[in-house]
């Protein structure tokens, strides 16, 4: 899939864990894992819009897209954000 979910690397960015994320946005644990990991098929946008604001970011901070998925990963790895 070309849409590459970037919110572990703004989680590391934020020095914030994966639960308190969940906490917050009043999400399950297993869904938002669902979404960090890319095995998500669609977010609803009242769920992003809650950790955008959560985590102050843009849309864009945690969603990008790529046909070179290999790229991004890459990208990321380098930037130090845990895979």
């Amino acid at each position: 899939m070309p849409i590459v979910v970037n919110l572990d690397v703004v989680l590391a960015q934020r020095k914030m864990r994966l639960n308190t994320l969940a906490e917050l946005v009043d999400i399950t644990p297993q869904n938002l894992s669902v979404l960090k990991t890319g095995r998500a098929k669609a977010i609803r946008f009242d769920t992003l819009e809650k950790i955008c604001a959560v985590l102050e970011c843009q849309p864009g901070d945690i969603l990008a897209f790529s046909s070179d998925i290999k790229a991004v990963k890459d990208a990321a790895d380098a930037a130090g954000a845990p895979a």
